[in-house]
C-alpha cells in the first residue's frame, strides 16, 4: 500500500506532467498558427463529437463549465468562421452550433498538434512502456480500453 507522501509525490507528478503536456500543447497550436486557444480548441474536439449540432447548454455540460464560458468561446469560433449559429428545424427558439468547413479543417490541424505534442512528451518511452501508461490512465479516467492504443 502506498504511503501518503508517496501519493503527495504521484499527484505532484501528475500535476507537472499535466503542465508539461498544456505548454507543449500550446507551443504546438501556436507553431500551427491555428490562432484558437486550448479552450476553443477544446470547445472543438467537444463540438465533432456530438451526432447534431448540440446547443450552447450541451456543450457547458460537455466541458463542465458554466453557459457563459461557452458563449464567450463560441463568439470568439464564430468571428474566425470556425462554427456558426443555426435555428434548431424543430425548435426556432432554440440555437445549435455547428463546425463550419474552416472548422473541420482546423480540427484536423489541432489532431495533428496533438499527436506532435504527444509525440514529443512520450519520445523518451518504450512501446512497452507506453503501453503499460495507457492500461494505467485508462485505469485512472475510468475508460475502457483502446484497441489498438497509438499516438
Amino acid at each position: 500500500m502506498a504511503s501518503p507522501d508517496s501519493d503527495g509525490l504521484l499527484a505532484e507528478q501528475l500535476l507537472r506532467l499535466t503542465r508539461r503536456l498544456h505548454r507543449i500543447q500550446k507551443r504546438h497550436l501556436e507553431q500551427h498558427a491555428l490562432g484558437i486557444t486550448p479552450a476553443q480548441s477544446r470547445l472543438l474536439r467537444t463540438l465533432a463529437h456530438f451526432g447534431e449540432p448540440p446547443r450552447m447548454a450541451d456543450l457547458a455540460e460537455s466541458l463542465e463549465v458554466v453557459p457563459r464560458a461557452v458563449t464567450t468561446l463560441v463568439d470568439g469560433l464564430e468571428a474566425n468562421g470556425k462554427v456558426r449559429r443555426v435555428p434548431d428545424p424543430a425548435n426556432r427558439r432554440v440555437i445549435r452550433i455547428e463546425l463550419t468547413d474552416d472548422g473541420r479543417t482546423t480540427l484536423r490541424e489541432l489532431r495533428r498538434a496533438r499527436r506532435a505534442a504527444a509525440e514529443e512528451i512520450l519520445a523518451p518511452l518504450t512501446g512497452e512502456q507506453r503501453e503499460t501508461l495507457g492500461g494505467l490512465l485508462d485505469t485512472l479516467v475510468g475508460t475502457v480500453p483502446a484497441q489498438g492504443r497509438g499516438c
